[in-house]
Formats: structure tokens, sequence, C-alpha cells
């Protein structure tokens, strides 16, 4: 199996001209998003490659103009022998003034040791790695005695439910790598989710009842829904403090969990008391916490500082979390994702990436997120592992280095073959052992 790799990293290196032209092609495809719904020909594209590899294939939209790829090649024993998924997302960032870019963001450029391009560091170099890896793996008819799925999802740049309608679906694997910008680091991360805050006064006034409403004898228990937010601004810093002193987090520098409001939007007329407010807010949060908990926690603070006001007391903030598109509904979730050190997995990948780059792959927590935490959401153990740098990703003149995305292919054609030729650990047992030994939680 050994020189059966090794024989296939070769040819990566010798062939690198068609990853480059699986990239060329996929970057010239200006799946942006922002505007979104533009994904369709690069999809197709996509599935026609990995149909070649022998894939079964499915295409399907999230959203019109908009679907996702989702394949299987099915191994030999695929009940004994373990799976593992690989998923990557097509769209890419906005380009912005194109007269700022140096090159083409639609056309593929090597230049100067860089491939420079819309989506060669996120995440179309990661993409075109791993079908290039699929397609040495099948032309050279490589047995895989457990599947090997593959997902092509849209909506990661705008918070939209690529992955999360894949995992909605059932889909099932026992090992996930996330092919996003990781710098060939084998990452975890924290979880960000978006919510409205919002204030609703049941009574609109006219400015002239101001001065009633405000000075002693008024006699009107209205308020300016705007004022009132500013409490709840205030405390939600007060929060935000208190979780920097209080949890943390290996990986993240103290602080990383945040509470931005990032919008707000009240009042109607500069001739009405403000009779509504709305705040936007964007929340970090570690790895080991979930989304749910952590907005329970913002509700049960802001309900306490409602509590001691008069007029909050009675007309209490309401909260809307979340969402699953930040263009459909100005709202996203992205879970957070721990990291197993001793991991199976990772331990696997890490000695591949070791064999083909001299030195053992950082492990870290990305400083960004992904949809990685919504494969491990659903019970799969999942790494973030791709080419890029992330100070590339979304930038003018977005670029990678090729030797990267040459060796993330080798990197993966040898995982694959490693991963996917593992027996499962009920198929171990199921078998007649010569030695017997304890599980965990058994007496030897």
């Amino acid at each position: 199996m050994d020189d059966f790799i090794a024989s296939l990293q070769h040819q990566a290196e010798e062939r690198q001209e068609e990853l480059f032209a699986l990239l060329a092609e996929l970057i010239a495809h200006p799946t942006v998003s922002p505007p979104a719904r533009n994904t369709m020909d690069a999809q197709r594209f996509l599935e026609r490659q990995l149909q070649a590899s022998g894939f079964e294939t499915e295409l399907w939209e999230v959203y019109p103009g908009d679907p996702n790829v989702t394949a299987v090649k099915r191994g030999t024993q695929g009940d004994k022998y373990r799976s593992l998924l690989l998923n990557g997302h097509m769209d890419v960032a906005e380009v912005g003034d194109t007269s700022e870019w140096l090159h083409d963001p639609f056309a593929l450029t090597l230049e100067n040791g860089r491939a420079y391009g819309r989506g060669t560091a996120d995440m179309k170099g990661g993409l075109a790695a791993l079908l290039f890896a699929a397609k040495l793996l099948a032309d050279a008819g490589a047995e895989l005695k457990g599947d090997l799925l593959f997902q092509s999802v849209i909506g990661e740049e705008a918070g939209e439910a690529g992955t999360r309608a894949c995992m909605e679906r059932g889909c099932q694997a026992d090992l996930a790598v996330v092919a996003d910008t990781s710098g060939l680091a084998i990452q975890g991360q924290g979880g960000v989710i978006t919510g409205w805050v919002t204030v609703q006064s049941p009574v609109t006034y006219h400015d002239g009842m101001r001065s009633r409403m405000i000075h002693a004898g008024g006699g009107v228990q209205g308020a300016s829904a705007i004022e009132k937010m500013a409490k709840l601004i205030a405390g939600l810093q007060e929060l935000e403090r208190h979780w920097a002193v209080t949890k943390s987090y290996p990986g993240f520098p103290p602080g990383s969990n945040t509470i931005n409001p990032a919008v707000i939007e009240g009042g109607r007329h500069a001739a009405f008391i403000a009779d509504r407010c709305a705040l936007w807010i964007t929340v970090h949060f570690y790895p080991n916490e979930d989304y749910e908990t952590v907005t329970a926690e913002i509700e049960a603070h802001l309900l306490a500082v409602a509590h001691g006001d008069p007029w909050l007391r009675n007309h209490p903030p309401t909260f809307r979390w979340g969402g699953r598109s930040m263009i459909e509904e100005r709202g996203e979730i992205f879970p957070s994702l721990e990291l197993d050190p001793n991991g199976e997995g990772l331990q696997a990948l890490a000695e591949r990436h070791k064999q083909v780059r001299g030195t053992s792959p950082a492990i870290s927590m990305s400083p960004s997120v992904t949809d990685a935490g919504w494969i491990g959401r659903a019970g799969i153990p999942t790494l973030i592992y791709g080419p890029g740098e992330l100070a590339n990703a979304h930038a003018v003149d977005e670029s990678a280095d090729p030797r990267e995305l040459v060796d993330y292919a080798k990197i993966m054609i040898a995982f694959i073959a490693d991963w996917c030729n593992r027996i499962k650990p009920e198929s171990e047992h199921e078998r007649p052992a010569e030695k017997p030994s304890a599980r965990v939680g058994e007496a030897p």
C-alpha cells in the first residue's frame, strides 16, 4: 500500500497541471456571495468531475440557482470499513472594485510563486485539490473498502444553509474533513450566532408628548424605545466583560468571546417618539459552548436588566436568534467545533501530513468560522484541514501557494486510501481475536 500511495503522490507532482486546470475552471465561475444564486454552472462542472471518478452524485437546489452537490463512491465493504466525508463550499467572497486588483479575480494566474484568483485560498483551491486527489485514485483503480462521500455546498460566505441542509438529510460518516482555509493546520473552531434584540412600545406618541413623558407630573408612562435600548446595550457590555473574566479556552486569546452590537434600527420619523428599536448583534463563543446555551445566557441577563427598569419591566425585549441565511433572513449560525487531539482520525491525518511535509501539522483553533460545526453537531468527528492562508481569504488579489495545493492533494490521496481501508471497531469485535482486550469502561 505504501508503494502504491507513493506512486500516486509522484503522479500528483507529474500531473499537477491537471490540478491547476481544475482550479482555473472553478475560479472562472463568478460564484460570489452575496448576491449568490449563481453556483449552478460551477456545481454542474464539479458534479461531472465526480461522476468521471466513479461517484454516484445528486445535484439539488438549496435556493433557486444555488444547488448542493452530494456524492458517494461506495466502498467494496462499506459496512465493515471506515467512511470519510469531504466537504467544501463553492461560493466565494465579494470582489469589490475590480480596479483594485492587479489580476483578473475570475482567471487563475500563476505568477511569482503564487496562484491568484478569487477562491484560491477560500476555498476553491481546496475543492480543486480534493477533486484531483479523487481523480488520481480513480485513474489508478485504487480499491476503497469504505465509502468516500463528497459535499460541494453553497452559502458558507453568507451563513446560508448549504452544509446544514446536507446534515438535515441524514448524512452519516465515520470522519469528516472540511477543506476550508487553515494553512494545512488541523483546526477546530469557536462558534458564531447573530441575533435581534427588539424593544417595542405598545403606543406611538407624537414628539410633542415627550415633555409629559420625562418631566415630573407629566402623567404619561411612555418611553423612547431607542433610549431603552441604550440600557440593554450597556447590559450587553457588562455581560461581555463578565464572560471575558470567567470564560476561556485553549488556543484563543482572552476575551475572544464577544458580543458585538453591529446594527441598530429604530424610530420612524423626527416628529414621533421612537416606538420601536431593534439591535442586531453578533456573538462569538468558545468550542465547548453551544449556541442554545449562549443565547439563553444573553436573554436571561437582558431580562434581568429590563426588570430593573420601570418601563422595560412591563415591556421586556424580545429575541430572534440565528437563521438559515444572512441574505434571506439577516441571520446566521456557525456552531462551534471541538477537537479530540487523540482521535484516530486526527492522528492518522497528522501522520500523512508529516510524511509529505516533513513536520507535524499545527493543531490549533481557527480564528474564523466554517461549516465544520454543522457536521460535528450531527455527531460526525470533524477536522478543518485545507490549503490557503486566512490573511489572503477575501483579500484583493487573493492568492495561494501552488506548492501547498499540490502537497494538500498528495496528503489527501494518502489519507483517503488509508482511512477508507481501516476496519471499523465494531467489525473488529465481531471477529475472533487472538488475545482478548478490554474496552474502555470494562475490567481487563
